[in-house]
């Protein structure tokens, strides 16, 4: 048996921002790898760097140093055509504020990302539908998103997020904006989610909610203070 490669490998990796003449170091020497099917949780307080680092594992901005590799493959120094490729196929995204279309409905909001893929009508049509109906809105997916409760609009995101099958769940602050109800609800949802096998980065500066996670990564002033559960990886046999 050999173990697995991790689906995310970040090596040493920092990033500077130039303000004037003054250097920002929102990450220094960042390293860590997370294997697929955990479920982790990133957490820390506002200027930590953990918005940065959520970035960085989103392909939404590159490092200034250090390696990034998902699945094997150096990700970092791809050119912005490829990254818009690997965010629509292999990342979902889930947002505080739900970053829906308000002239939308939940069904088209969830098909979305099958649009920009290339998919068919019907094809977006019936997953978008099959999500909806996974994530519980079976009766709600011709509501626009001003019909629906904070919760809901999150379930609707949560089907988008998940409707192109992707690698990684990249989830910040998702219970944010949410009632303590319907925050617990989106855990638990999270969590059918991780047994099903589903890879979920939780970005937080919540303990209680980041203690939901199997394995939590700690962040103080860009650099990585604690990480106190890394997971057994899963072998592969060969």
């Amino acid at each position: 048996m050999t173990q697995a490669t991790p689906l995310i490998e970040l090596e040493q990796v920092s990033k500077v921002y130039q303000a004037g003449e003054i250097e920002v170091r929102a990450l220094v020497n960042v390293s860590f790898s997370i294997q697929r099917g955990e479920f982790v949780a990133i957490i820390g307080q506002s200027g930590s760097g953990k918005t940065t680092l959520l970035d960085i594992l989103g392909c939404l901005n590159r490092p200034t140093d250090g390696e990034y590799r998902l699945d094997g493959d150096v990700i970092h120094s791809l050119p912005e055509h490829e990254l818009t490729r690997i965010r629509n196929r292999k990342i979902g995204f889930i947002f505080q504020t739900f970053h829906l279309l308000p002239r939308k409905t939940a069904v088209e909001n969830v098909q979305l990302p099958l649009l920009y893929a290339g998919f068919s009508e019907d094809k977006q049509r019936h997953r978008a539908l099959e999500l909806l109906t996974k994530v519980g809105l079976d009766n709600r997916t011709h509501h626009y998103t001003n019909q629906l409760s904070g919760g809901q609009q999150q379930r609707v995101a949560i089907a988008r997020a998940l409707v192109n099958r992707p690698d990684i769940i990249l989830a910040d602050e998702p219970t944010g904006n949410l009632d303590s109800q319907s925050g617990h609800d989106v855990l638990t949802m999270f969590h059918q989610l991780h047994q099903q096998g589903q890879t979920i980065i939780l970005i937080t500066h919540d303990r209680d909610i980041a203690s939901q996670a199997q394995r939590r990564i700690s962040l103080a002033d860009g650099e990585i203070v604690a990480d106190d559960g890394v997971s057994t990886p899963r072998p592969v046999v060969v």
